[in-house]
């Protein structure tokens, strides 16, 4: 936060940020200054201030006269992904150097409590990301930390999860495991390994997602 940022301002932007990143609005939603105060308790001109900042950072577009919360179209999509997987792989190679102990066994337990989960992809998406958090801090590296925070903040304007795939929530669950063991065994490059093909297949169930989804709405073509 800058020395010109008022309170109010920066509440009513993490109140709008937060809720779009835990989907109360999600892509192509509109967000009206009126409602926003309302559901906030904030008056309209920090809503105003805080839409024009999220308007700037690409999280809201124009729709007309309206702002709506963004969509990522298939190329921004895939650049997302590339450095997403880039960086979460460099967290993991860090993480096997620098996670104490301690993160080795709660990254342990959070892939057990997920398995539990595996049935319900709404509940593995939140619990998910909790895991990735993990992994990105145990990296020990606030930079790298504070970029990853800005890639997951872009994912949040996506409308669907990869792991409501089919089959894709046990598989994800193993991959976290092989991750989890690389990290125990401080082997750097088998972490930097397996995070990078846990999101490079991620990423592939998401584009047989949307392919399939899109399929489904086409008119059908002879032959």
């Amino acid at each position: 936060m800058n020395d010109t940022t008022r309170p109010g301002q920066t509440d009513a932007y993490q109140l709008i940020l937060h809720a779009i990143d835990i989907g109360t609005y999600r892509p192509g939603d509109r967000l009206v200054e009126s409602e926003l105060a309302d559901r906030f308790g904030v008056s309209r001109t920090p809503i105003r201030e805080a839409l024009q900042r999220l308007e700037t950072q690409s999280l809201l577009a124009r729709d007309g006269r309206s702002l709506v919360v963004a969509t990522l179209d298939h190329n921004q999509m895939a650049e997302l992904y590339v450095v997403r997987s880039e960086l979460e792989a460099l967290a993991a190679r860090l993480a096997a150097q620098h996670a104490s102990e301690e993160e080795v066994r709660l990254l342990r337990e959070m892939v057990e409590e997920d398995k539990g989960r595996v049935n319900d992809p709404s509940a593995l998406s939140r619990t998910n990301r909790r895991f990735h958090r993990q992994v990105h801090l145990a990296s020990h590296n606030r930079y790298l930390v504070q970029q990853l925070d800005l890639v997951y903040r872009s994912m949040a304007l996506m409308a669907t999860t990869s792991l409501a795939a089919k089959g894709r929530s046990a598989v994800a669950m193993a991959e976290h495991e092989a991750i989890v063991d690389a990290i125990a065994a401080r082997d750097g490059e088998a972490a930097y390994a397996e995070l990078k093909g846990h999101i490079s297949r991620a990423f592939e169930a998401r584009l047989r997602q949307d392919a399939e989804d899109a399929a489904k709405s086409d008119p059908p073509v002879a032959e």
